[in-house]
């Protein structure tokens, strides 16, 4: 897949087809329409491509905005390399950007830029200065520059009723199974391993501390969760806890996986661990005596789980 980070920078040979947004989570409603891209363009005519957006569009026209996304823009790129998109356009999104009234954005960015044979969007899809334009809109513009609309009908979008707004809500909820269901993968946090206070290794459950790549990545309900990361290319397995240690008095929110059957060093290494299941939420024990029990309980149900798989 070819990445560009402009929509300046976009070259190709051959005339696209299109489809654009922010894509976050790349879930199976985003995937129903990247799948209809891959499909025009399998016997090699045109070129598929994907403009999306970053800073998300929010992030910037909400100013100080709290928004946490899904995926990390190098999330997203793997994501939709795997689906086979040939054309990635990561285009900066700011004030300017935004002030482009729709013919202007179809004139200047969809026809002059990426030479568009066809754009795939969804019925409801709204775009140019204010989100004022809708898809009669580019219909009409379809036949003013030449370009085909193909509209992704509203009964295919209600089939899936999926959204990256439910997704983030099932994760603040603390239901993986949910938001894996809609994500149509386990969902996954990725970042480096990092020391922390080690106070697990000195009760028999030592972790690996996960420092997040991007502080807007969206951290799950804090709790115990069921965990999987390839590591040298092997699964391993583990369990993770997202809060404050409150047993032993934690002031930082951190993420900490054990990982079971393994002891290899893996400080500083970038690694993504996907959540498989929610074990419980976090709890505060009498003393870490208490907590070791519980930890090896949480283990036993673990491993359990894993062996179901």
């Amino acid at each position: 897949m070819k990445i560009f980070h402009s929509i300046n920078e976009f070259h190709s040979n051959k005339k696209t087809i299109l489809t654009l947004g922010t894509f976050d989570g790349v879930h199976i409603g985003h995937a129903a329409i990247l799948k209809k891209l891959t499909q025009n363009t399998a016997d090699g005519k045109f070129e598929s491509a994907v403009l999306t957006f970053f800073p998300h569009p929010r992030m910037v026209l909400q100013g100080k905005s709290d928004l946490k996304l899904l995926n990390t823009i190098n999330e997203k790129i793997d994501l939709l390399e795997k689906i086979g998109i040939e054309n990635l356009i990561i285009h900066p999104f700011d004030a300017n950007f935004s002030q482009l009234s729709a013919e202007e954005f179809v004139k200047t960015v969809l026809v002059d830029q990426l030479h568009i044979q066809k754009i795939i969007i969804g019925y409801d899809h709204r775009f140019g200065k204010n989100r004022t334009a809708n898809i009669n809109d580019l219909t009409a513009f379809g036949l003013k520059y030449g370009f085909e609309v193909e509209q992704i009908s509203a009964q295919e979008i209600n089939d899936i009723s999926i959204s990256s707004t439910k997704i983030r809500t099932a994760l603040e909820d603390g239901e993986i199974n949910l938001a894996n269901e809609y994500l149509g993968y386990s969902y996954f946090l990725s970042g480096t391993v990092v020391k922390g206070k080690q106070l697990g290794r000195t009760i028999g459950f030592p972790t690996a501390n996960i420092e997040l790549e991007e502080e807007y990545k969206l951290v799950p309900k804090n709790g115990v969760y069921i965990v999987a990361a390839e590591i040298d290319g092997k699964s391993v397995y583990g369990m993770m806890n997202i809060g404050f240690n409150p047993t032993v008095q934690g002031k930082k929110r951190t993420i900490e996986v054990h990982f079971f059957d393994f002891d290899s060093d893996i400080y500083d290494r970038h690694i993504r661990v996907a959540i498989l299941q929610r074990i419980r939420s976090e709890e505060k024990f009498e003393s870490v005596e208490f907590l070791k029990i519980q930890l090896g309980k949480d283990k036993d149900f673990s491993i359990q789980y894993i062996q179901n798989l």
